[in-house]
């Protein structure tokens, strides 16, 4: 399941208020560079809380 670009274009990074970027096609998750923090999509969902969020790296 894809995320629509619309949401993609709203959605921010709740550390940092920063842009979120897609990694993968489905995505599989949104990655903040500022803050270096790939939040995870489960079934088409953003999960942004960042105690759930893995360091990029």
């Amino acid at each position: 399941m894809t995320l629509p670009l619309e949401l993609l274009e709203i959605l921010v990074c709740p550390k940092c208020r920063g842009p979120l970027l897609p990694r993968g096609a489905a995505p599989e998750a949104l990655e903040c560079a500022a803050c270096r923090l790939s939040y995870p999509v489960r079934d088409g969902i953003p999960i942004l809380i960042v105690d759930d969020a893995l360091p990029i790296g």
